[in-house]
């Protein structure tokens, strides 16, 4: 195994929610390969404030260019970047208009949080782009407080009056528990985080470009909806699981008399299934 394989492994071992300090501390280690770690390892996504529009938007190494972060809202640099790479005019119009679109999804799934599109042009002439969407919660009266980073990015070919789209969707999930008055390291709560990543690739009619938003809209709906499916059975489940094999509901002599109940039915069964045709 070489060396970057490993720091990817390592980090996929690694509690997520200490992704960003784990990653620092390899880029440290590695520094020849500090660009690459963090293009290829999803962190958490940070919020930054737009100061001509007011608005907030989402920031990845999806749309940074050395330390500065592009605002969807503007198309400029925070700090200020003369020579920041910018979209298309072309693809700029269909990026101003997804993130119109995917404002409206998130308020539709999410009821709250924030959504931000971002769209580069490809040498092949294709495009590229990212959704991100975060929602966070603060900590309620009981304590139950959590957070849900999703990050998609896509790749767009247009072929004649089609377009393929090859889109890779990761979800980071954390959710926990800190007891009235704790405070620090929630020693005495409960803390359940994790990672996915799916992708997914279909080809689909386009007739005009504006028809790219409705193409991608369904994907990332199915590919959203297939996936927090799948952490609810995964880590729920998983921990219902766990837990109701450390403590269970019903007492230890009805488990036995149930398992006893099953093993006979089970034996029944199979004499009937030995028994010559005709035979009662």
């Amino acid at each position: 195994m070489d060396q970057y394989t490993a720091m990817l492994d390592l980090l996929r071992r690694l509690p997520p929610t200490q992704v960003e300090k784990n990653v620092d501390i390899l880029s440290q280690l590695v520094p020849d390969m500090a660009s690459d770690l963090l293009l290829e390892v999803d962190q958490p996504l940070h919020v930054a404030h737009d100061v001509e529009t007011g608005k907030e938007y989402l920031c990845s190494e999806y749309n940074r260019d050395n330390d500065s972060y592009r605002s969807p809202w503007t198309n400029t640099y925070n700090p200020p970047l003369a020579d920041g790479a910018l979209p298309s005019k072309k693809l700029r119009e269909l990026e101003i208009a997804m993130n119109e679109a995917f404002d409206t999804y998130r308020d539709m799934y999410y009821e709250g949080g924030l959504s931000s599109v971002y769209l580069w042009d490809q040498e092949d002439g294709g495009f590229a782009g990212v959704i991100l969407i975060k929602k966070g919660s603060k900590p309620s009266q009981s304590g139950n407080h959590g957070a849900w980073d999703s990050i998609h990015t896509l790749e767009v070919h247009e072929r004649g009056r089609q377009a393929q789209y090859k889109i890779v969707s990761t979800t980071m999930l954390w959710v926990g528990n800190t007891p009235s008055g704790e405070t620090g390291a929630e020693k005495n709560g409960v803390s359940l985080s994790g990672t996915m990543t799916r992708d997914l690739e279909q080809t689909k009619n386009l007739a005009k470009p504006s028809e790219h938003i409705p193409n991608i809209g369904r994907l990332i709906e199915e590919q959203e909806n297939k996936m927090r499916n799948s952490l609810s059975e995964v880590y729920f489940g998983k921990t219902k699981d766990v837990v109701q094999e450390l403590r269970t509901l019903d007492s230890a002599a009805r488990q036995r008399q149930e398992q006893s109940l099953r093993r006979n039915l089970f034996e029944e069964m199979g004499k009937i299934g030995k028994r010559p045709v005709g035979d009662s």
